[in-house]
């Protein structure tokens, strides 16, 4: 579950539902697509200020359910 963000002046809960299907829908997501997506988000999460609550991979999308800070613009996460 998300928790809240504490910062020096502020304190935020701000969570992002982000879909990115496959091109042309194909699909293109196996077990090791999926594995090597969630290494990628465990490895954004060591370097920025990004936590992925939820990965969810379906055969021609997937979905990240994410939380930041506010200084992050949704353009800037996806």
């Amino acid at each position: 579950m998300s928790k809240l963000i504490r910062k020096e002046h502020n304190t935020n809960i701000i969570i992002y539902h982000i879909v990115c299907p496959a091109k042309y829908r194909r699909t293109v997501i196996t077990t090791e697509v999926d594995k090597a997506l969630k290494d990628v988000c465990a490895g954004i999460e060591a370097r920025y200020e990004i936590r992925f609550l939820e990965i969810g991979a379906e055969k021609d999308h997937v979905h990240f359910l994410v939380q930041s800070v506010p200084t992050y613009s949704p353009s800037k996460i996806v």
